[in-house]
């Protein structure tokens, strides 16, 4: 008997282990069967994720949401029922008999649904390491996933895609391109955060289909995750751009990048990465390093207001290292003087001199032709159109067509040409594209001119500088001569007397009667000397030293000091 009961009882505690297992481990996978009241959770497999309910600063509404499971790092990163949040704690998570995903309050109302029409019954809900809830059939293919509807914020793997029917573009060998986002590829940017970069080919699994285009969308503040004011995504007409809009208006651009969806991945694994767009428009990139208890945010968007889209108006461009900001383009002119006086520079600029292939297509009147005049290290403006020539044919291409006012050439992008208004451009100091604006010949003279003046000026100014050193040199130096003169051999006897300086003497003055030496013209000695020639030198003594000189045929022998 005590051997059966102790069977009996190993068997009970082995069926009560595999039950609390089964209800104590933490579940990454929901059914119709297996759902999800306020407040449980469901847990990616390596436990980076949760999905649940949640509340958020300052507010009691719960909503349905998906946040890093680290209790000091627990940033929500995905929200179900935005603008539909619960009143109280008696929401639910379920499978609907057709396979959609539900949030439900008490009363079985429907908040939230992912709305998928090719759902089958018996689907599953499953959330991943990634951060990303797949929703599934039985044969395991994914109907629906969040990634593919985000909220504010970008993780890694997840993509920001263009309309392919409209953004589509193809390299010159006719192939499609597509790159993972990397913004320092992008013409929009000084800087950017250490992530890997990778060429796709366009053929990987899983690309957004062409009616399904994600965009990131603001909170409307941060205790408030309802849609706000700003919106992210990829502007699908001609070379495709990251913008961020303040309701339909453009507020900021990345550049151009010469992708067809933005994606991208963590170059360290020890750096745990996400974008987020705040409820005032900034493109975020916030990370932390692996064991570290802190987000900290290491690049945004807006950071001047030089990144404000289109600050300084058409053929304006804009440079937060000066003040002003704004400057109009060389060959333009402020459209309107007092209020771009005033610090209003969105009316812009307007062309001083009209072009010549404009003259002669309007009277016949022949000059000389345009050329270019070249900006470095520039975010290049908005609406660029893209073309198939060549680094050395993309000048040509837009010198022979009159409507082309700029051109440029980047690599991984190729030849982009302008036709329209230059907008958005911003001055950096470093990275950036050279851009080719198109002037007058007159324009570009009076550089060159300007140049050629102000060598010259140069030139002529040293030159100048330089004789009128000399001659003041040499006069100082006939003056210092005259005064030493005056000194050593006054015209008036008596004042000679007064005015030596007894020091140069030395000790014997006392000696020397100096009433006994004939007083002499210092410029007639000089002359008898032959400038003091070495060869008329008879030695020194005391005084100084002893020259020998010659008046007329009359030998006379003097000391000069």
């Amino acid at each position: 008997m005590e051997i059966i009961s102790l069977k009996s009882v190993i068997a009970l505690l082995l069926l009560l282990s595999v039950i609390c297992f089964g209800f104590c481990t933490a579940i990454n996978t929901m059914t119709s069967t297996r759902f999800i009241e306020d407040p449980e959770t469901l847990v990616s497999n390596g436990s980076a994720f949760k999905l649940g309910f949640l509340s958020l600063a300052d507010s009691t509404n719960r909503y349905v949401g998906i946040w890093y499971s680290t209790p000091s790092l627990s940033t929500v990163i995905w929200v179900a029922n935005r603008d539909k949040p619960l009143n109280d704690s008696s929401g639910i998570v379920t499978i609907s008999e057709d396979g959609n995903l539900l949030v439900m309050n008490g009363q079985k109302e429907i908040v939230w649904s992912s709305n998928v029409s090719n759902a089958s019954a018996n689907s599953s809900a499953q959330l991943l390491d990634s951060g990303n809830l797949v929703l599934q059939d039985n044969s395991g293919s994914i109907t629906w996933e969040s990634i593919q509807h985000p909220s504010h914020s970008l993780l890694p793997n997840m993509k920001i895609s263009t309309d392919t029917n409209t953004g589509r573009h193809s390299s010159p060998d006719g192939t499609r391109r597509a790159t993972l986002l990397s913004l320092s590829l992008g013409l929009g940017f000084e800087s950017w955060g250490g992530h890997s970069v990778t060429p796709l080919t366009g053929t990987e699994p899983n690309i957004l289909k062409t009616n399904d285009v994600p965009t990131l969308t603001s909170w409307k503040s941060p205790s408030d995750p309802s849609i706000g004011s700003f919106s992210l995504g990829m502007n699908p007409l001609n070379i495709p751009q990251i913008f961020i809009w303040y309701g339909s208006h453009p507020y900021w651009r990345s550049g151009q990048e010469g992708t067809v969806y933005a994606t991208f991945t963590e170059a360290n694994s020890s750096i745990f990465l996400y974008y987020v767009l705040t409820s005032q428009g900034s493109l975020e990139q916030t990370d932390r390093e692996y064991g570290k208890e802190e987000w900290g945010v290491t690049w945004r968007s807006n950071n001047s207001e030089c990144d404000v889209y289109g600050t300084c108006g058409a053929f304006g461009i804009c440079n937060s290292g000066t003040s002003p900001i704004c400057s109009c383009l060389r060959g333009y002119e402020p459209k309107y003087t007092e209020e771009w006086s005033r610090g209003n520079w969105t009316s812009g600029c307007v062309r001083k001199t009209t072009l010549q292939c404009e003259r002669t297509n309007s009277s016949g009147q022949l000059g000389k032709i345009d050329g270019f005049f070249r900006l470095t290290t520039v975010k290049v403006p908005d609406y660029a159109d893209w073309s198939l020539a060549h680094e050395d044919e993309c000048r040509e291409e837009c010198l022979k067509n009159c409507s082309c006012i700029a051109y440029s050439y980047y690599s991984g992008i190729g030849c982009m040409l302008w036709s329209g208004s230059l907008i958005d451009l911003q001055k950096f100091t470093k990275r950036g594209a050279d851009l080719y604006i198109r002037l007058a010949h007159s324009e570009l003279d009076k550089k060159r001119d300007m140049k050629v003046i102000i060598s010259v000026t140069i030139v002529i100014g040293t030159i100048a500088i330089a004789i009128c050193t000399y001659f003041l040199w040499r006069w100082i130096g006939r003056q210092a001569v005259k005064e030493k003169s005056k000194e050593i051999l006054p015209s008036d006897r008596g004042d000679a007397y007064q005015n030596y300086d007894m020091n140069m003497l030395g000790d014997n003055v006392n000696r020397v009667k100096l009433e006994e030496l004939p007083l002499l013209d210092f410029e007639k000695l000089a002359a008898a000397t032959n400038n003091f020639h070495e060869a008329n030198k008879l030695g020194q003594g005391g005084f100084g030293p002893v020259y020998r000189v010659m008046l007329v045929h009359l030998k006379l022998y003097g000391v000069l000091f």
